[in-house]
């Protein structure tokens, strides 16, 4: 990145406490890197409007004992296999199997693998954690 910039922002006062508060509980050391964060993270949502190339995890939680899910989750998945990174199993408990499914493309096409796994019947709960590549971040 180049130089640092400063600027002054005006804000009011109930606002700026909850600011503060939301910082601290976050563990930031100071307003100007919160709001660098806040900016980073705006950039990279308009990366997903413009449908540039991000990345994401898609997390699934669903009982391994239902009837074909597993088969059905393994087949969507190797439908988008060009989108597909890398893929992690672990075992929950006795019954339930947590999925970790790195996937990488055009926004709208990461969101659509998304949603295809997240709405197979028998998952219990999905989630798109989406990011940024980075290349309009740096």
């Amino acid at each position: 990145m180049s130089g640092t910039k400063r600027f002054g922002v005006s804000i009011d006062e109930e606002l700026l406490k909850r600011f503060d508060k939301k910082i601290e509980d976050r563990s930031y050391d100071n307003r100007s890197e919160a709001i660098r964060d806040m900016i980073r993270d705006r950039l990279v949502e308009r990366e997903w409007e413009e449908d540039d190339e991000v990345m994401g995890v898609v997390t699934l939680l669903y009982d391994h004992h239902r009837r074909n899910l597993s088969d059905k989750l393994t087949q969507r998945q190797h439908d988008f296999h060009d989108l597909i990174v890398t893929t992690t199993h672990l075992h929950v408990d006795e019954d339930n199997c947590l999925e970790l499914i790195a996937v990488q493309g055009k926004g709208r096409e990461v969101r659509e693998v998304a949603n295809e796994l997240i709405s197979t019947k028998g998952v219990v709960h999905g989630k798109l954690l989406a990011t940024s590549t980075g290349a309009a971040l740096s």
